[in-house]
């Protein structure tokens, strides 16, 4: 009687991960490959020299770990797919809304109170904000005095008819500067999904992504 090999059978199974054809199988398609290969094996067998049933057991187990990661990676996209759609409708919930985002502009309500926020990595000692139009020359400077590690919001007194404010932070610990990321508030105008990424449009900022809304105001 004619016998065969069941050494590789494993490798026969699990790395023939394409078809003749080279199209990428699916787990489903290679398990289906991996039992038939075995039920011949096993028809096939010399009855003095039978399989091993550890390596059977090892080999089935393999093909179920194969199955498993592919049904997991199923379930990966499908929620990938349900967490978009949840920051879809939560972000469209901001339309019409003031948000914090990075940038150094200072927006100007209709009483000419200037608000402007900024983050900074660590404690400072002394923090001084300089308030700019639109030719860079400086219009103000506004010492907060220390402050600690964290967001932080500050109002100005603009002049009349100004445009173009931007602001600039100075932040030091014991004589070194620490870093402070500029915030503005803006208002959101649009929400909308560009490839897999979640994008706001802002009436001044224009359009940025999601997750770098710092905050809502």
């Amino acid at each position: 009687m004619s016998t065969v090999d069941t050494s590789n059978s494993t490798s026969a199974a699990l790395g023939a991960a394409t078809s003749p054809t080279g199209k990428t199988q699916s787990a489903s398609e290679q398990s289906d490959r991996f039992l038939k290969l075995l039920v011949t094996q096993m028809q096939n067998q010399d009855p003095l020299n039978p399989m091993d049933n550890a390596q059977i057991t090892t080999q089935m187990a393999q093909i179920s770990t194969v199955s498993g990661i592919d049904e997991l990676n199923k379930s990966i996209v499908s929620m990938s797919a349900m967490l978009m759609q949840t920051q879809q409708l939560q972000a469209a919930s901001l339309i019409g809304k003031n948000v914090l985002v990075p940038g150094n502009k200072l927006a100007v309500d209709a009483s000419g109170n200037a608000r402007g926020a900024f983050e900074l990595a660590e404690g400072a000692d002394a923090v001084t904000v300089q308030v700019k139009n639109a030719n860079g020359l400086v219009l103000d400077t506004i010492s907060l005095g220390p402050q600690d590690a964290g967001r932080l919001n500050f109002n100005w007194k603009a002049p009349a008819n100004a445009s173009g404010l931007t602001f600039t932070v100075n932040a030091k610990a014991a004589g070194v500067p620490v870093t402070a990321t500029p915030l503005v508030v803006d208002t959101v105008r649009a929400v909308y999904n560009d490839g897999g990424q979640l994008n706001v449009e802002l009436q001044g900022a224009g359009v940025m992504p999601f997750r770098d809304v710092k905050g809502i105001s």
